[in-house]
């Protein structure tokens, strides 16, 4: 039961760290999570939570990674392959061989083989870390793509030298050769092993979509166990589960790029469950090592054979070192030899919950039965280089990246209007994907409603968005004039029943309202709510249900209103608004497709705006989903996210606004 609350109240800190973040933006996410974590360890009441590294890498890091290895662009890795393997194996060997003899003669109590140790398990760079910097601090996506292919690749380089630097450290005993060739035969059999489970599962699941198993929570379970069961079986053959798992998120990537037999619904789910599995793992891991710290510092506090400030000395100069070799590394090999570019790769470089729980992992007994030399201090030191990489990090970087130069290569980045155009296809993308012969009336409106969006973006890219908004909404309104006059025209001649007229004359008097309050985003929920009173109150009486003659009566005066507004529109088309002209006429146009194709049902009825609800929600979320995604990616910062949010927020109450238009 303890621990059961102790899990339930770091989950809930998770929440309470991203409501501080709103009131202190400027302290990025992971600083306060480890702060609320320190902040619970030290209240009497709270039972210490031993951090056991077996369980902490296959249940935090081993589905970290496989995310990592499935949402990172293979495109830009590969371009950097040279650097990123630069990064992931040279500079780990660098730092092992140089900080590992420079920690013996700093300390000489550390045996030069534990020094090793300590070394090796300071030198992989942390995702999580990394991501978590990348929303606040606009890094060049350049430094950003070989961070994330550094910190996929180095957490198994360091954790394999660490693996024979403790062998030696326990044995006495270590042999060059022998831990070469067997780094190799971990690192590929990893991948290989990986790469094999993950096609082994794909298979499975092909297999049974095949068998007609399309039930999603089937799937979505298989997807959730793949990157623990990729890790475990990896570890259990003696290869790299932490590779393994990077191989098997890549090529779940392949698979999910080429096979588009799987069902939209599934990948909206999958995307959807592992946002919340994820936000509730990065944090997680942050605030579990704030947990460890208070425990691991007041070992070394309470032990007189330390000196407070000579602890505090060691972590500085240990961190300072680990700094000047990987700006000298990354000068030279990684950034082109740019000033700029090494300085904030290197502070970029933090450490992580991966390096506490390997150094959590060090034995308690050396062969002979004796203590394992400085345990204590090496995990304390291990603890202060990650919370002091965090804060210089944290506190430099955002400086760096507002220098001239680091805002010139951002800017060659990713801009607003580009990114809302990115999230928009992704919307449309999942409406066209959900698309069938039933709700293809519903899918249809609100694909011409995205396409549209798209094109007035498309136009301010050109910087024409002002006025090609103006003109299309003079078009709009003026075909949407001319259908209620051939209605009026239609009843006034007995050629249409009061019920069909009515229905179309207030779909377009509401199309005709959410057009000329289309930008006020402010009010739009408001609007939403007073309106939809309204039409519950005065238009309560309407049917629901068509007979056939009225439905063939509102197909054929819905047919008539738009030949009339297509014809009004090109006698008014001139050279100064003809590209709005054959926006607004392409819009009827496919309207007029599917009421011939005879896929129009009812106006107003409930089914119809049951599938456009239905539609528009996986649409908004997919919206959602890719903004997180940009976010985590560090394309955007935090600034543009909320912004982006806001924005689809404002957009999403037009939607339900306009859920009674016909179009």
């Amino acid at each position: 039961m303890e621990l059961f609350l102790l899990v339930f109240i770091m989950i809930g800190l998770i929440g309470v760290s991203n409501v501080l973040n709103r009131f202190v933006p400027f302290i990025p996410i992971p600083l306060i999570q480890i702060a609320l974590g320190m902040a619970i360890a030290l209240i009497p009441l709270v039972e210490h939570l031993e951090l056991n590294p077996e369980l902490f890498f296959v249940l935090f890091i081993a589905p970290l990674l496989f995310n990592d290895g499935r949402r990172t662009p293979r495109n830009e890795l590969w371009q950097l392959r040279a650097p990123i393997l630069l990064m992931a194996l040279g500079l780990v060997l660098v730092t092992v061989l140089v900080a590992g003899p420079f920690i013996h003669f700093l300390i000489p109590d550390i045996p030069l083989a534990a020094a090793f140790a300590l070394a090796a398990i300071l030198s992989p760079t942390d995702a999580v870390a990394v991501g978590s910097l990348a929303g606040r601090i606009r890094l060049p996506s350049s430094i950003m793509r070989l961070l994330e292919g550094e910190a996929l690749m180095n957490d198994a380089s360091g954790l394999v030298a660490f693996k024979f630097a403790i062998a030696a450290a326990v044995t006495g005993e270590f042999s060059a050769m022998h831990a070469t060739v067997s780094f190799f035969l971990i690192a590929v059999g990893g991948f290989a092993a990986g790469a094999i489970m993950a096609f082994l599962i794909i298979w499975l699941r092909v297999y049974l979509r095949r068998l007609g198993m399309e039930d999603v929570t089937v799937h979505m379970l298989i997807m959730i166990m793949t990157p623990f069961l990729i890790y475990l079986v990896a570890e259990e053959l003696g290869v790299s589960g932490i590779l393994a798992v990077v191989a098997g998120g890549i090529v779940h990537a392949i698979e999910r790029d080429r096979i588009q037999a799987a069902s939209a619904e599934l990948r909206i789910v999958s995307e959807s469950t592992w946002t919340v599995i994820l936000f509730i793992l990065n944090g997680l891991v942050f605030v579990l090592l704030g947990l460890e710290i208070p425990h691991v510092v007041s070992v070394i506090i309470k032990d007189e054979a330390y000196r407070n400030g000579l602890v505090v000395g060691y972590i500085v100069l240990i961190t300072a070192v680990l700094l000047l070799l990987r700006f000298i590394w990354v000068y030279l090999f990684a950034s082109g030899r740019k000033l700029q570019d090494a300085l904030l790769t290197s502070l970029s470089g933090v450490r992580g919950a991966v390096t506490l729980a390997g150094a959590f992992s060090i034995p308690l007994i050396v062969a002979g039965g004796s203590v394992f030399p400085q345990r204590d201090l090496i995990i304390c030191l291990s603890a202060g280089v990650i919370l002091l990489s965090l804060v210089l990090a944290s506190a430099v970087l955002p400086f760096l990246s507002r220098s001239p130069q680091a805002e010139a290569d951002t800017d060659e980045g990713i801009s607003e209007n580009q990114t809302q155009i990115k999230v928009l296809k992704a919307g449309l993308k999942t409406v066209r994907d959900h698309m069938n012969d039933d709700n293809r009336a519903a899918a249809l409106t609100i694909m011409s409603q995205y396409q549209q969006e798209l094109h007035w973006l498309k136009s301010k890219e050109r910087g024409k968005l002002a006025d090609m908004q103006k003109k299309t909404l003079e078009m709009k309104l003026l075909a949407l004039r001319t259908e209620a006059k051939t209605v009026r025209r239609e009843l006034e001649e007995g050629q249409l029943d009061t019920e069909v007229a009515d229905v179309c004359q207030y779909a377009l008097r509401q199309t005709e309202a959410a057009l000329t309050n289309r930008l006020k985003f402010m009010f739009s929920s408001v609007l939403f709510t007073i309106r939809h009173f309204i039409k519950k109150s005065i238009y309560s009486h309407r049917k629901n249900n068509w007979t056939k003659e009225e439905l063939e009566q509102y197909k054929e005066i819905k047919l008539q209103s738009i030949h009339d507004a297509v014809e009004k529109i090109k006698a008014c088309t001139d050279d100064s608004n003809r590209e709005a002209a054959m926006s607004v006429i392409a819009h009827y146009r496919q309207i007029e497709d599917f009421i011939r194709s005879g896929h129009v049902k009812l106006s107003l009825n409930d089914e119809l705006q049951e599938q456009k609800k239905e539609l528009q929600a996986k649409a908004i979320q997919s919206e959602r989903n890719e903004i997180q995604t940009l976010y985590e990616r560090g394309d955007i910062d935090r600034a543009m996210t909320g912004k982006l949010r806001l924005y689809i927020n404002f957009r999403e109450a037009s939607l339900y606004e306009n859920e009674s238009m016909e179009t």
